[in-house]
């Protein structure tokens, strides 16, 4: 997800209408949590790997035209070694391990589990970044992984085969916290659309060993799944990562972090409408206890706690 740096506008300039702020979050918020349904409708047409790869590489090729527009990046030797790893683990181990996920659980479970990320972030933070270790730190993490708790057991019969996608989505969260902890200094100096793409496009490359699985399961799936990649690769990463830096710049990161908990429930209504799927019972306490950790672990303000989870 984009870097959590917003920027004011000079004094003496004209802002934007009140009304595009809010417009390109709910652009963000809904294809982010789209991408969730999309992802677990693909499980049956493609495999974990090779749906990474096409959507990286739409998203790669969409960031590409936006980012070089704005003209050349030029990392340093250790920004480009930042760059590798966040596209090492954000969008190369975070995507297979969520597509993977997401084959043992509902959409709706999978991005409660994701929504543990600001927690992780802030524990990495105050382990490597000399932030403070906080008692409501400290209460979070732990009615957070409670909540954690009461999802992989929350699932009856098919506990078991649940709690195989419990462990994938968070490896999922805690490699994009890893990532999210090395992007800071980043973006400090470069912009947050040359380290996307960048990080888009290494997390590509990283997945090109999967490219022949991706061509045989193009080749056997149906021109809607087909799209359906392409939609993952077009919206819920290109664009919804364009216009959520455009928030970022026109709104606080602690602001903006608040209506990332609009994510779950609009996951949850479209894996219902779309899929039929609904997360078990117990996932809701659990996920809702979890919410509660991140609010908990959020009470004293902190650089990269405040800023949303990556959903898909």
């Amino acid at each position: 997800m984009p870097p959590v740096t917003p920027t004011g506008a000079s004094a003496g300039t004209v802002g934007p209408p009140t009304w595009l702020p809010l417009a390109a979050v709910s652009v963000t918020l809904t294809f982010w949590a789209s991408a969730f349904v999309a992802i677990r409708h693909l499980g049956e047409s493609f495999s974990p790997g090779a749906l990474s790869l096409g959507r990286l590489v739409v998203g790669a090729l969409c960031l590409g035209v936006v980012a070089l527009s704005r003209g050349l990046p030029r990392p340093t030797r250790r920004q480009w070694a930042s760059i590798a790893a966040i596209g090492v683990l954000w969008f190369g181990v975070y995507n297979v391990a969520l597509n993977a996920g997401e084959r043992y659980v509902d959409a709706g479970t999978a991005v409660m589990l994701i929504q543990v990320s600001p927690v992780l972030v802030a524990l990495l933070a105050a382990m490597f970044l000399s932030e403070r270790f906080t008692a409501y730190l400290a209460l979070g993490l732990a009615l957070a992984f409670g909540g954690v708790a009461l999802i992989a057991t929350g699932s009856g019969a098919a506990a078991d085969r649940s709690a195989i996608g419990v462990v994938l989505c968070l490896l999922a969260a805690t490699v994009y916290a890893i990532s999210l902890v090395l992007q800071k200094p980043l973006v400090a100096r470069l912009p947050a659309i040359h380290v996307t793409w960048l990080a888009c496009s290494i997390g590509a490359v990283v997945c090109l060993p999967f490219a022949g699985q991706l061509v045989r399961d193009a080749r056997e799936a149906s021109a809607v799944d087909l799209w359906w990649v392409v939609y993952l690769g077009v919206f819920p990463t290109a664009i919804a990562f364009t216009t959520f830096a455009y928030a970022l710049r026109t709104m606080t990161a602690s602001s903006l972090g608040v209506t990332t908990y609009l994510v779950p429930p609009l996951t949850i209504l479209m894996g219902w409408a779309l899929l039929g799927e609904t997360p078990p019972p117990m996932t809701y306490f659990g996920g809702a206890l979890a919410l509660v950790g991140v609010a908990v672990a959020r009470r004293k303000p902190r650089t990269l706690a405040a800023g949303p989870p990556v959903p898909a």
